[in-house]
């Protein structure tokens, strides 16, 4: 065969690669198109058009939006055109809602607040705890650093609590609490939640205008509403728009029991799952703002499965004393010219773990009569280790 292809000319075999591109090509497309028929011919699954058309009044905490206006509905047809066009994404909204959007709903109505708010959480991270942006936001609200540590939020190398649906949504609550009363509309109050508010007050003053709808402002903030707007329209009537899902498709409500753990030094989340008849990454799960491997020195409100807290503390008590008499536990005193790699190498573990049993920064140096944890069966010699524990 290889012979028989080694005597086709060069031209010859281009033009037979072009036929079978082009005819690959023709297959997808008419795949596609067969799917795109089946579908559209399906009584549940509504034109792009119709969705359109059936828009009339919409308001987004009440506030009208002025849908006669043709630029502002131009906008809210863009946005909600792209939203339908994702319908993965929205699957996934309505999937993810069962399981956090009663907590923020809950929370909202307890503050008095406007429920529409609750999809701005959709807008800006589709409930995903770990969702980051370019810009560095992070979390189901998308907060900057600053602006989360100003409301009450922990975000340093241990814990980050954007990533906590509680405690982010409850700072997400008392932000919006001081945007309406600083600029006193809940749509300025979600665009600023966007951009800033010092950014949109400068907008205000330069413009004249304290009108979203009619304020030029970045493109991103432009959208921003109307993208909010389109995840409540579709979320509050997804039959209307084709989207078919019954209860037992949804994902569960969150079920936890919370234990208070007392942490007398660093110590593993491993033992907290050990300790609470579960796995690591069950653990971290549930526990989203917990960062990394270790739980610091202190007292810590940790979440585990639910049923896990009876004698979780006596189970809790035995693996910290396992751990600690650990016989693979030892201490390596740094010698000159030692290095982590060197160090690795001669205990046979990953360098990254030694990096994160010692909290250690791969930029950083070690240096002589350094002391570093190792969990390994491989010892030094006796004279080695003599006055390192």
């Amino acid at each position: 065969m290889d012979d028989i292809l080694q005597s086709i000319p060069d031209r010859a075999m281009r033009m037979w690669k072009v036929i079978a591109i082009i005819s690959v090509t023709i297959f997808t497309h008419t795949a596609v198109a067969d799917d795109l028929k089946d579908s559209s011919a399906s009584p549940h699954y509504p034109s792009l058009v119709a969705s359109l058309r059936a828009q009339s009044a919409v308001d987004f905490c009440g506030e009208t939006v002025p849908l006669e206006v043709q630029d502002i509905r131009e906008r809210l047809e863009k946005e909600l055109l792209l939203t339908l066009a994702d319908r993965p994404q929205v699957i996934l909204w309505m999937k993810r809602s069962p399981r956090f959007m009663p907590i923020i709903e809950n929370m909202l109505a307890e503050h008095g607040l406007p429920d529409d708010l609750k999809y701005v959480a959709i807008a800006e991270s589709a409930l995903r705890p770990h969702v980051g942006s370019p810009a560095g936001a992070i979390g189901f609200w998308q907060f900057m650093r600053a602006t989360a540590r100003n409301y009450g939020l922990a975000v340093n190398s241990h814990m980050d609590e954007r990533r906590n649906i509680y405690k982010s949504t409850l700072a997400a609550i008392a932000y919006f609490d001081d945007l309406y009363a600083d600029l006193g509309s809940w749509t300025l109050a979600a665009a600023a939640f966007n951009m800033g508010e010092e950014g949109l007050k400068s907008e205000i003053l330069l413009q004249g205008i304290n009108d979203y709808h009619r304020l030029y402002l970045p493109l991103e903030t432009q959208r921003y509403i109307f993208r909010i707007i389109s995840a409540k329209l579709i979320l509050q009537n997804p039959q209307k728009y084709g989207f078919q899902l019954t209860e037992k498709e949804m994902y569960p409500p969150l079920e936890f029991d919370q234990v208070e753990v007392h942490c007398a030094q660093r110590t593993p989340i491993r033992l907290i799952a050990q300790a609470a008849g579960t796995y690591f990454k069950k653990i971290k799960d549930l526990n989203p703002d917990i960062r990394g491997y270790y739980l610091p020195k202190g007292t810590h409100a940790v979440l585990v499965p639910k049923g896990a807290a009876p004698d979780f503390y006596a189970r809790y008590e035995k693996a910290f004393i396992e751990w600690q008499e650990n016989p693979d536990r030892q201490i390596h005193v740094v010698k000159p010219g030692d290095n982590l790699s060197s160090i690795a190498a001669f205990y046979k573990v990953p360098l990254p773990a030694i990096l994160i049993w010692n909290g250690l920064n791969p930029r950083k140096h070690i240096h002589p009569n350094d002391r570093l944890i190792i969990y390994s069966p491989i010892r030094l010699p006796e004279e080695e280790t003599q006055g390192s524990e």
